[in-house]
């Protein structure tokens, strides 16, 4: 597999420059004038826009007077309120009940940025947006049923999302920067050699742990856990391998951002860092296909069909790394087909997918 180098990363535009645009952005701009902004405000980059329709809702509230002028941020407010009654929870609700308080929620999708610097499937640069709506989404309190908890009253779970509507909107849609410093704006290049790094250290730590593991057979045979898995200390994080197998693979005659955006994830976990992304596809086929009782040859023409309508060769295969639409049992009966010499692939889709086969991996 192809090394991928940290050495020549790119030149980042920074989060206060991309936060200056979109504030500079006028309420409802679409994808397209997003990316004109973005590629005004950094010259040298060809940026493209792309939404993901995974609408959701922000848990960031607001109180608004009859009005519709906005008096605090909700829950502060209304732990506030809660301490002005003693915690005496029914005797808030009815006091409120009587007034004509409002709250606000904000509603989004994701949408990414993406520009090349490069010619290698991971050489772009990638923002992280949401593309958010507030509306007035209803009463201060459940005008019908008490709550008999604090959470009730700090998370209104009566609101009901479906009811949203054009004449209850307030402002935008405006769009803002997701996630945290390290996730927002990314050179994904960087990224996985970052998570390369992070995987090879976290091996290296469990070395003298793994020199002494050995694998007891039935009969009471001792081996080595090495000479089982040679290539232990070699293996590399599935985000990584996600991009070597396009690179490798049919799916190269076609950029990685124009059918995929990656949500990153950069955190600690029980004292570790965990670094990597699940892949998220911008265009599904219709129909979903599962291996069942299907012939491997039946499965080439299903394969080959969902790349047609995805527009990307050997798209198949990374929608089955997802397995939002493909299964991965799909995948094994075309590499069995492959080693028994029933079907053909192009030798460089084929080696991706017996490679796969031979040490899966997924999202």
């Amino acid at each position: 597999m192809a090394e991928i180098s940290e050495n020549a990363p790119a030149r980042l535009p920074d989060r206060d420059s991309v936060e200056a645009v979109l504030a500079a952005l006028p309420a409802g701009s679409n994808e397209a004038s997003l990316a004109e902004a973005l590629m005004q405000a950094f010259p040298g980059f060809a940026f493209s826009a792309a939404s993901v329709h995974d609408q959701y809702w922000r848990d960031t509230r607001s109180v608004l007077a009859a009005s519709g002028k906005r008096i605090a941020e909700y829950r502060p407010w209304m732990e506030a309120e809660l301490a002005r009654d003693n915690g005496d929870i029914a005797k808030v609700w009815r006091r409120l009940q009587d007034t004509d308080f409002q709250i606000s929620e904000w509603q989004g999708n994701s949408v990414y940025a993406f520009a090349p610097t490069g010619s290698g499937a991971a050489d772009y640069l990638q923002i992280s947006l949401g593309r958010e709506t507030e509306w007035c989404a209803g009463p201060i309190v459940n005008p019908s049923h008490r709550p008999w908890g604090e959470e009730e009253l700090l998370d209104p779970s009566w609101i009901a999302h479906d009811d949203m509507s054009d004449d209850k909107v307030l402002g935008g849609p405006h769009y803002r920067l997701l996630g945290s410093a390290a996730t927002s704006i990314v050179h994904v290049r960087s990224l996985l050699a970052r998570c390369a790094r992070l995987e090879r250290d976290k091996r290296e730590a469990r070395r003298p742990e793994i020199e002494q593991r050995v694998w007891v057979g039935s009969d009471g045979t001792r081996t080595p856990f090495l000479d089982l898995q040679p290539d232990w200390f070699d293996q590399v994080p599935r985000e990584v391998r996600f991009f070597q197998d396009w690179q490798e693979s049919s799916a190269r005659e076609s950029r990685v951002y124009e059918h995929w955006a990656l949500d990153i994830k950069d955190y600690e976990h029980r004292g570790q860092r965990e670094i990597g992304f699940i892949t998220r596809p911008l265009k599904l086929p219709a129909e979903k296909l599962g291996a069942g009782e299907l012939s491997v040859h039946v499965l080439m023409d299903k394969t080959e069909a969902i790349d047609r309508e995805l527009g990307l060769r050997f798209g198949w295969f990374f929608l089955m790394t997802h397995g939002n639409r493909v299964d991965p049992e799909v995948g094994e009966v075309i590499a069995k087909g492959l080693r028994d010499a029933r079907v053909l692939l192009p030798d460089h889709d084929a080696e991706v997918l017996l490679r796969w086969a031979d040490q899966r991996y997924g999202f």
